[in-house]
């Protein structure tokens, strides 16, 4: 095999890429009170959400280990991608580059090409460096010119999502319990936007519909000529509502291609029940 892409399970694959050897994934660990959950095939969307709602307090995620990253790039292919979230939201990243240095202390350094990529976003945001990869090698492209490009897509990439309820920023701190009580009572939805992988408060607007037209416009204004860029849209467990901002997307610009995913275990704590998070290179 030529390359291989490594995600940690923020990287909300397709089912096609899920049947793609190419493309594998370091699974994160999800805790909601005293439950552990492992955010690999085996995770249940539906039952993860309910232990959620059900607890006072915010679900936390735990990054997978050095050595599960250094365990994966023991594969067959000879140029590695590890793609992590981003290293301001988790310890992935650094996980993900002791795990490459501890691989090369054992097999060396010239053994494969491996390179980690902080994406400075999330989700859909992953996928669509995933993609790019994907691409960029099936046009004839080495591992040299392969992470150049990849890592100026990546600084061009621009992140959005519009998430249904306030309560997972007030569990982790975000949002006073005043702050979410006035803009629940007005049904006040964010649209946020990643910063170089801080998150950050880009709009707001009344109503779900509202705050997701919100989105797709500022997201629509930012890709500039869309004609051959790729936009991937990840949902939480809410399938009509990305379908609504992929039509949405299409009204306002022509954009070479639209992907929807199913949001993961990872995304579902940052997102909620609900949430829609879109990527594009800007």
């Amino acid at each position: 095999m030529k390359y291989k892409v490594i995600g940690d399970s923020c990287l909300d694959l397709t089912e096609e890429c899920k049947k793609d050897e190419r493309f594998m994934m370091v699974p994160l660990t999800l805790q909601v009170d005293d439950t552990m959950v492992i955010d690999d095939e085996s995770f249940d969307q539906k039952a993860f959400l309910k232990l959620v709602r059900e607890s006072p307090n915010c679900p936390k995620t735990a990054c997978p280990s050095p050595e599960a990253f250094k365990k994966a790039c023991e594969c067959d292919a000879e140029d590695i991608y590890i793609i992590t979230l981003s290293s301001h939201l988790s310890g992935t990243y650094n996980s993900a580059v002791l795990g490459k240095q501890l691989f090369e202390e054992e097999y060396g350094a010239d053994s494969k090409n491996i390179l980690v990529i902080d994406s400075e976003s999330a989700s859909s945001g992953e996928l669509n460096l995933a993609l790019k990869i994907r691409d960029l090698y099936d046009s004839g492209l080495g591992f040299a010119e392969v992470s150049e490009r990849i890592l100026n897509i990546r600084n061009r990439q621009n992140t959005y999502f519009v998430i249904d309820s306030l309560e997972p920023l007030r569990k982790n701190g975000r949002l006073t319990g005043l702050q979410a009580f006035f803009a629940t009572a007005l049904n006040i939805k964010p649209v946020m936007g990643a910063e170089r992988g801080v998150i950050i408060k880009l709009d707001q607007a009344r109503g779900i519909n509202k705050g997701l037209g919100r989105m797709c416009e500022i997201a629509a204004k930012q890709a500039g000529d869309t004609l051959e860029k790729r936009v991937v849209i990840a949902h939480c467990n809410c399938p009509d509502r990305a379908e609504q901002v992929k039509r949405e997307l299409e009204k306002m610009a022509s954009f070479g291609e639209i992907v929807i995913t199913e949001a993961a275990g990872v995304s579902t704590v940052y997102a909620g029940d609900g949430g829609i998070v879109l990527a594009v290179c800007g």
